[in-house]
C-alpha cells in the first residue's frame, strides 16, 4: 500500500508540472502573438501618420492651397528624404516617374515640374532656402487681381500612394481652374 499511495504522489506531480508547463507555454505564445499584434498596429499608426502629414492637403483642395502650402510639403519630403539617406532623384518628371515606388523617396511636383532639384540630402540649407525664396517670389509675380484685391494663385494636391510600401512617394500641385 504504501508503494501505491507513493506511486500516486509522484503521477500527481508529475500531472501536476505537465499542467504548469502547458499553461506557461500557453501564456508565451498568447503574450507572442498580443506583443506582435501591438507592434503590427503601432507599424499601422506611424504609417497613417505619416501619410496623414501629406494626404490632409488634398483635403485642403475645396480652398485651394497656395505657394506656402507646397513649400510646407517640400520641405516634408526633403526631411524624409534625408531621415532615410535616399539618393537625390533629380530630372524626373511626374510622368516619368514609376507608379510603384519600393523605397521611401518622396517627389514632390509643381505643375509637372520636378522641384526635389535643389531639395535633396546633400543640399546646404541656404541654398533651400534661396530656392524656396525664389518660387515664392515667382508666385508673387502670378498674383491675379480677383474681385478688386489680391490673390495668391491657388494649386490642388494630388497626393499617391505606392503599393508596395503603402507610403506616400508623390505629391502633386497643379494650378486650380
Amino acid at each position: 500500500m504504501e508503494n501505491a499511495s507513493k506511486a500516486l504522489l509522484m503521477a500527481a506531480g508529475v500531472l501536476i508540472g505537465v499542467l504548469i508547463l502547458t499553461l506557461a507555454v500557453y501564456l508565451f505564445a498568447t503574450f507572442g502573438a498580443t506583443s506582435a499584434e501591438l507592434h503590427k498596429q503601432q507599424a499601422t499608426d506611424r504609417l497613417n501618420e505619416f501619410n496623414s502629414q501629406f494626404t490632409s492637403y488634398e483635403e485642403k483642395n475645396k480652398n485651394g492651397l497656395t505657394i506656402y502650402d507646397f513649400i510646407t510639403v517640400a520641405s516634408l519630403a526633403t526631411e524624409n528624404n534625408k531621415y532615410y539617406d535616399l539618393p537625390d532623384k533629380m530630372g524626373i518628371s511626374a510622368n516619368s516617374l514609376p507608379t510603384n515606388q519600393s523605397d521611401y523617396y518622396v517627389s514632390v511636383f509643381i505643375q509637372g515640374k520636378n522641384t526635389n532639384y535643389g531639395f535633396g540630402k546633400d543640399t546646404e540649407s541656404n541654398n533651400v532656402n534661396d530656392a524656396y525664396q525664389n518660387l515664392i517670389n515667382e508666385e508673387l509675380n502670378k498674383i491675379r487681381p480677383m474681385a478688386g484685391e489680391e490673390k495668391l494663385p491657388l494649386y490642388e494636391c494630388t497626393v499617391s500612394i505606392s503599393s508596395t510600401t503603402q507610403r506616400v512617394y508623390k505629391v502633386e500641385f497643379r494650378l486650380k481652374t
